[in-house]
């Protein structure tokens, strides 16, 4: 096995690009789970309400937080799959490299359903905010407006 500089160089000029990827899937789990905190804390303080009194806007809340909830957990599943194939792509492109095995169709199957799961994960993404803009405007028309 005689690796060259320059093949190593070229492997590693072809990783950069799935690395890019895999800072933005980073950075959108950091946004999800913030959101999901979020979500958490909301439902302990609704929680904690409701062990006082039981409320029936309480609990409506409370539907709707676990259905966000739900939402993100899918989202942060898929985004976790997206990285670990965006990763088993950087692997597999320094191992055909180096073992001069003829990887190309594995590579380009993993890189296809990571952006599968990356869409997934942000179809999610979208559903949840969509929800939580719903709930707001629902909330919005039912209570009068405070003076300006």
């Amino acid at each position: 096995m005689n690796i060259q500089i320059s093949d190593i160089g070229h492997v590693i000029q072809l990783a950069i690009a799935p690395v890019f990827l895999l800072t933005g899937v980073g950075t959108m789990l950091m946004v999800l789970t913030n959101r999901l905190a979020r979500i958490i804390d909301r439902t302990r303080m609704l929680e904690d309400r409701l062990d006082v009194s039981h409320a029936d806007h309480h609990m409506a809340e409370l539907d709707v937080l676990y259905r966000r909830w739900h939402l993100i957990n899918f989202a942060i599943a898929l985004s976790t799959a997206c990285g670990l194939l965006i990763c088993l792509v950087i692997a597999l492109l320094f191992l055909g490299d180096t073992t001069n095995l003829p990887l190309d169709k594995y590579i380009a199957a993993l890189f296809v359903g990571a952006m599968i799961t990356l869409i997934g994960a942000f179809v999610y993404l979208l559903r949840e905010v969509f929800v939580a803009s719903a709930t707001l405007r629902a909330r919005r028309h039912k209570r009068p407006m405070p003076p300006v």
